[in-house]
C-alpha cells in the first residue's frame, strides 16, 4: 500500500514538473489535443484556459479587465519619467 501511495505521489510530482517547465507553445498543443478527449468539467476548463495563447505579460490578461480598479496609492493615468543628470564632480 505505500509503495503505491509513493509511486502516485512521484507520478504526480512528475507530471507537474514536466507541465511547468515545459514551453508555453508545448502547453498549449498538449492542451488543445487534451480537449478533444471526453473530460470533466474543471479539468476541461483548465486545458481550454492552456489552450489559448497567453498575452506575453506573463499576469494572463489582467491587464484587460477595464472594471479593476487601480491598486491604493497608484494614480488613475500614466505619468511621465523624468530622469536628471548626475552632477560631475
Amino acid at each position: 500500500m505505500q509503495t503505491l501511495v509513493v509511486a502516485l505521489l512521484v507520478s504526480g510530482c512528475t507530471l507537474y514538473a514536466a507541465w511547468a517547465l515545459m514551453p508555453a507553445a508545448s502547453r498549449r498543443g498538449i492542451a488543445t489535443a487534451l480537449l478533444r478527449l471526453p473530460l470533466p468539467h474543471p479539468v476541461a476548463g483548465f486545458m481550454r484556459r492552456h489552450a489559448t495563447a497567453a498575452s506575453g505579460c506573463g499576469c494572463d490578461g489582467c491587464d484587460r479587465n477595464g472594471a479593476a480598479k487601480p491598486a491604493a496609492g497608484l494614480p488613475d493615468r500614466p505619468v511621465p519619467l523624468v530622469f536628471h543628470p548626475r552632477r560631475k564632480p
